[in-house]
C-alpha cells in the first residue's frame, strides 16, 4: 500500500513536468537569450526539475500515508499548477515580466506549502527546502533574463 502511494505521489508531478517540458520544448530559446553571470547551462534544468519533482512526490507521499491536512493538500496542488504554468508563460508566450510576477506567486506558494507541510510532518517540509531555493534562484534568472533581453 505505501509503495503504491509513494509511486503515485512521485509520478504525478514528474509526469506532469515531462508533459509541460514536451509542450514547451519547441518554444524554448534559453540558449539564445542573454543570461546573467550565474545562469546555469540549459541541460541542468531537466535534471534539477526531475530531482525536485521526485522530492515533491516523496514529501506528498509521506503526508498521504501519515495524514495530510486539507490546507496542505490544497496548497500542494495550487503550487503545482502555478509551477506547471510558468514555463508556458515564459517560453511559449514569451511574457517574461508576467512570468516574473507569476514566479513570485510560486515563491510565496512554495513557502506556504513548506509551512503547512511542517504542521503535518517536519521531514516532508524539509524535503521542500531545495525546491524553494531553486525557485528563488529561478526568480532571479527570470528577472535578469527579462531585463537583459528587453
Amino acid at each position: 500500500m505505501n509503495f503504491k502511494s509513494y509511486l503515485k505521489s512521485i509520478l504525478v508531478p514528474l509526469v506532469l513536468g515531462v508533459i509541460v517540458g514536451f509542450i514547451t520544448s519547441r518554444s524554448m530559446n534559453y540558449d539564445i537569450l542573454v543570461k546573467p553571470v550565474l545562469a546555469p547551462p540549459g541541460i541542468l534544468f531537466p535534471i534539477v526539475w526531475s530531482i525536485l519533482y521526485i522530492l515533491m512526490g516523496i514529501s506528498y507521499g509521506m503526508l498521504k500515508i501519515k495524514g495530510i491536512s486539507k490546507e496542505s493538500q490544497k496548497i500542494y496542488y495550487l503550487q503545482l499548477g502555478v509551477n506547471l504554468l510558468w514555463p508556458i508563460i515564459f517560453f511559449i508566450f514569451k511574457l517574461r515580466f508576467i512570468a516574473f510576477i507569476w514566479i513570485i506567486l510560486l515563491d510565496i506558494l512554495v513557502g506556504l506549502m513548506i509551512k503547512y507541510f511542517y504542521k503535518d510532518n517536519k521531514v516532508a517540509s524539509y524535503l521542500q527546502i531545495p525546491y524553494l531555493i531553486w525557485v528563488l534562484f529561478a526568480t532571479y534568472l527570470n528577472l535578469a533574463i527579462y531585463l537583459l533581453n528587453r
